[in-house]
């Protein structure tokens, strides 16, 4: 089997991206006044009322259009439009051009932290352990306690965010997870498929019922899913921990078969 490419990998980042976004009920799209657009092969996602400025970002460049000045001048310019204050470009590492200091220089991009984006061949991504805990598919009556506890998970405000996560439920593409401790969600986590990619998102458990396997369990579950699915590949997103820190997340992923692709830098811009 051929490997997984850059080009892919970042692929189904930016699709997932662009369909939470764009399939977000409409009252939800006007209160975070989201606008989506393609471009340049890449998404570039707006949602200038977003209180956690997670919304806003651009990303999937550099493999259909060559990442240059004009094109971050392209999509800055569609943050300028829309008020944005903050907003994230998010471009792999092997995609940025000779030039991109200088870019970031005359831009005002500033380097923020990092993501490291991991993938595998699914048959060896085997999350190993259990737990008191389990999980399961997330039906459209638990849709919406699905993605409160998500958004808490991560220490997200709820309002409008609500809204748009809990409407993956009736995208075919996607397969949202819950974790229960008894008839109590106390995590969760959602599955995107792309051709035979797997893309793993939106991972969290809330503080109480961390190191109890849970992480485990959804990584467990919804490999297991796009396994019956037909996906070959399993990619997925963690936080690079700062030097001497570790991100339980990324450990989990690593131990369950998944392995390093690359370490893709966030870059920032504000108004």
């Amino acid at each position: 089997m051929q490997p997984i490419t850059t080009a892919q990998a970042e692929a189904v980042e930016a699709e997932f991206m662009y369909q939470y976004e764009s399939g977000a009920p409409a009252e939800d799209r006007e209160a975070l006044g989201i606008t989506v657009l393609r471009s340049g092969g890449g998404v570039v996602l707006s949602a200038p009322h977003d209180p956690t400025g997670y919304w806003s970002k651009a990303l999937g460049f550099g493999f259909v259009e060559p990442v240059t000045g004009e094109l971050v001048d392209r999509v800055l310019d569609v943050y300028r439009a829309r008020d944005n204050k903050v907003a994230t470009l998010q471009i792999a590492p092997e995609a940025l051009p000779a030039d991109w200091d200088e870019i970031c220089r005359t831009r005002g991009l500033e380097a923020g932290g990092g993501i490291v984006k991991l993938a595998a061949p699914i048959e060896t991504v085997v999350p190993a352990g259990s737990s008191d805990l389990r999980v399961a598919p997330v039906t459209k009556d638990d849709a919406e306690r699905w993605a409160a506890t998500v958004l808490d998970g991560f220490g997200f405000p709820h309002g409008p965010l609500l809204g748009l996560l809990a409407a993956v439920v009736d995208h075919p593409r996607f397969h949202p997870y819950a974790v229960w401790d008894g008839d109590t969600i106390v995590g969760g986590g959602n599955l995107y498929v792309h051709g035979d990619i797997a893309s793993l998102n939106t991972g969290s458990i809330l503080p109480s019922h961390r190191n109890r396997g849970g992480q485990t369990m959804l990584v467990a579950g919804r490999v297991a899913r796009a396994r019956e699915l037909g996906c070959r590949w399993v990619v997925t997103e963690a936080g690079q921990p700062a030097d001497g820190e570790s991100n339980p997340s990324l450990n989990n992923l690593l131990r369950a078969g998944l392995r390093r692709l690359y370490v893709r830098t966030n870059y920032l811009w504000h108004a």
